[in-house]
């Protein structure tokens, strides 16, 4: 029989969709975890970072998180975890020494994470399971030794440690590891926080090289890398652009051998996403727009001119409806989003830095200037999570 792991990521526990509040769509998934975990009769339970939506996360989450660990208490199963970049390592790692007496292993230091696998046994040998936090190439640089300050560097001195530390084991013991990054050729969402810093965000697969499986988180789409590096992506849509997805938990078989055998298990939907696109009057009167009407939407409006109290208005048909765009006919390219907070999505602290720049002044910042704006962008973001551990 092989090794069988429950692969599980990104639950953001404490964000909402919009303005709904997702505690109980969390609560519900995280009961289906526990019930797969059950019937799938699964050796260990893996989760590749971001339990946390915030670093400092609101009571309700850490109410949930709390109860996670008691409901799990019953399967009597190994669970290894890691700090993602939206959770604070520091106070995710709190009482993880004592967590990992009751079998709840948390990984949230670099060094400890490259040279301390939690090891377990089949009848086919040992496996041994690193977790590898979510490495800040500014603060982890120095630790691991990298040689530059980019995700590519620190990730792959990380693996080099493993490397050394899996070579000090009998020959034939199978690895595996989780880590939270943004590897080469994987199809990001805009639900995702942008965690590139003045270096390079992409991690190529080759700096996995020599591990059975690696148990990613980050990207919110379920997705393969390779036939060994694999993405459970988040187990609820956190944003339209993830309309469509299949959202999954992945049942891995790891075989004696160190083959990979995935099997991908649906979650629970708490509400279908839809994304319509019309004039106002189209949309509130025709039918073929029924079947949407339990949906949460995305509603993109066609008209010359907004009409009067448009989401009011919509809601009286569609009563989820949850985001609101408006697209005029002669210039079918642009898209007015209706708040400030909604224009900005998607773009980076120095992307919106140098648009601040250009607007005040009409003219794009100098290399220079580009390269000081990159510089305090990196700064204050080190400062915040420096900020954290206090």
């Amino acid at each position: 029989m092989p090794m069988r792991f429950l692969h599980t990521s990104d639950w953001h526990l404490g964000r909402r969709f919009h303005e709904a509040d997702l505690i109980d769509a969390q609560r519900d998934f995280l009961t289906h975890v526990h019930d797969t975990a059950r019937d799938q009769q699964v050796d260990v339970i893996l989760v590749a970072g971001d339990i946390y939506d915030r670093a400092i996360p609101s009571l309700d989450a850490v109410r949930l998180f709390n109860d996670v660990l008691n409901q799990f208490a019953d399967l009597n199963l190994p669970i290894i975890m890691i700090s993602g970049n939206h959770d604070s390592a520091h106070r995710l790692g709190v009482g993880s020494r004592l967590l990992a007496r009751a079998g709840v292993h948390l990984r949230t230091d670099p060094i400890t994470a490259c040279t301390t696998p939690v090891l377990l046994d089949d009848p086919h040998g040992t496996v041994a399971v690193y977790g590898l936090p979510y490495l800040e190439p500014s603060l982890a640089r120095t630790d691991l030794g990298a040689d530059r300050t980019s995700h590519q560097a620190v990730v792959t001195a990380a693996l080099d440690l493993v490397r050394a530390d899996l070579a000090t084991y009998p020959i034939g013991t199978r690895s595996v590891v989780l880590a939270h990054a943004f590897v080469t050729g994987a199809a990001p969402c805009d639900s995702e926080r942008d965690i590139n810093v003045g270096g390079i965000d992409h991690v190529t697969a080759s700096a996995f090289d020599g591990i059975d499986y690696v148990a990613l988180g980050h990207l919110h789409g379920a997705q393969d890398i390779n036939d060994r590096i694999h993405y459970s992506g988040s187990p609820l849509a956190y944003s339209f652009s993830e309309t469509g997805h299949t959202k999954t938990l992945t049942v891995v078989d790891l075989a004696g051998d160190g083959t990979v055998t995935l099997t991908r298990v649906p979650t629970p939907v708490p509400r279908a996403l839809a994304c319509l696109k019309g004039t106002f009057q189209d949309l509130l009167t025709n039918p073929a727009h029924e079947h949407l009407t339990g949906s949460w939407l995305q509603v993109t409006l066609t008209d010359a001119d907004l009409p009067y109290e448009p989401m009011a208005r919509l809601r009286r048909r569609f009563p989820h409806t949850m985001h609101l765009l408006h697209q005029r006919p002669d210039n079918p390219e642009q898209s007015d989003g209706p708040t400030y907070t909604e224009r900005l999505e998607g773009r980076t602290d120095l992307e919106i830095a140098c648009d601040f720049v250009k607007k005040v002044r009409g003219t794009d910042p100098n290399p220079t200037e580009h390269d000081l704006l990159r510089q305090a962008v990196e700064a204050s973001r080190i400062r915040s999570m420096q900020e954290e551990i206090v």
